[in-house]
């Protein structure tokens, strides 16, 4: 008993070893044929000539993961990379291309002539198109990110180390100064001419004429152009408090409604609007507006700009409401250029 199970071990052993080796001949005989199934055009690499170098205008052109090296056929390879090289059989001819192949993580070689190039370039452009488009949006998204998340009491740089002031109120930028601008009350009054004309008149056929005007001929801020410059063009930034919760209506992110009036000097008055309310009941809005733009900078801070430069004048920026200007507005002055004549107003 005990040596039939000694000789059954041992032809058990030899017989396990003698399967292993011929499974191992086959697979490695069977790997260079499957390799060579992977590609119809592809060429083993091992066949590259030793010291083979590539000419100047065949250096290889890299290519992001995932490009498409596109074929005559249609159809193409998902590649890492490709080079252009030449073919030691015939050099005179469109030569070779060697590319990394992203599907079978391999190198492999095809005629150079099988490529459509212009529609890889093609590819390539619309691919480099596309990630820049997401760079863009990506960007886009950053920065509303970082203006939902500035809180309106963080110091913001409006120039190089010059910053907003945490205070709510209308500044402007002139120089390397962040200068807040005062309200002023405008007026609302009535024409004492068309007053005179509706007493003197036996029936209601007389309009009526509503003006708004500061008094004094001149605002106490005063612009003026920069050295060799004959216009200004400011820069304003305004903080605005928190919505009333008693307003309704308004929300928590409601921005201001600027407008910035140019003012005609009468007297010694600013005026800034004329109302003309007609019998028919039609009601009539005059007043000289100037084109600005506001952007977003921080929650509850703004920034404007002018699209045009300002002549020396005198002017005003008003919170335009529903119901009509608010009477609060902020006034400031141009002056002339230094050297320059002053026009008359």
């Amino acid at each position: 008993m005990k040596t039939w199970f000694g000789g059954t071990t041992r032809f058990f052993i030899v017989l396990i070893l003698a399967l292993s080796f011929l499974s191992g001949s086959f697979l490695v005989a069977l790997a260079p044929a499957r390799q060579g199934q992977l590609s119809s055009h592809s060429v083993p690499a091992n066949q590259l000539k030793a010291g083979q170098q590539s000419r100047p205008e065949d250096l290889p052109a890299v290519l992001p993961k995932g490009k498409k090296l596109i074929l005559k056929d249609g159809t193409y390879h998902q590649v890492r990379s490709f080079e252009r090289l030449p073919d030691p059989a015939n050099p005179s001819g469109p030569g070779r291309v060697r590319f990394y192949s992203v599907e079978r993580s391999a190198w492999e070689e095809i005629p150079a002539d099988l490529v459509d190039w212009e529609a890889t370039r093609q590819a390539e452009l619309e691919d480099a198109q596309r990630r820049q488009a997401s760079i863009e949006k990506l960007k886009a998204a950053a920065a509303a990110e970082r203006v939902a998340n500035i809180d309106v009491d963080s110091s913001i740089e409006v120039i190089a180390g010059i910053f907003l002031p945490d205070a709510e109120g209308l500044y402007v930028v002139q120089g390397r100064a962040v200068i807040p601008l005062a309200q002023a009350a405008a007026d609302l009054k009535i024409d004492k001419g068309r007053v005179l004309a509706q007493i003197l008149s036996p029936v209601p056929i007389v309009p009526t004429r509503h003006k708004i005007q500061i008094s004094g001929k001149r605002a106490t801020l005063r612009l003026t152009p920069p050295t060799g410059e004959t216009l200004v063009h400011p820069e304003f930034y305004i903080r605005v408090s928190a919505p009333e919760e008693s307003r309704p209506g308004r929300s928590v992110d409601e921005e201001p409604n600027l407008e910035l009036i140019r003012a005609q000097v009468k007297g010694d008055s600013r005026l800034l609007e004329l109302l003309n309310t007609y019998v028919t009941g039609e009601t009539e809005t005059k007043r000289q507006s100037i084109i600005i733009e506001r952007w977003k900078v921080a929650r509850r801070v703004y920034r404007l700009t002018v699209q045009q430069g300002l002549e020396p004048g005198e002017y005003v920026l008003a919170e335009t409401l529903p119901e009509g200007m608010n009477l609060y507005v902020w006034d400031f002055g141009v002056d002339p250029a230094p050297g320059s004549s002053p026009r008359k107003p």
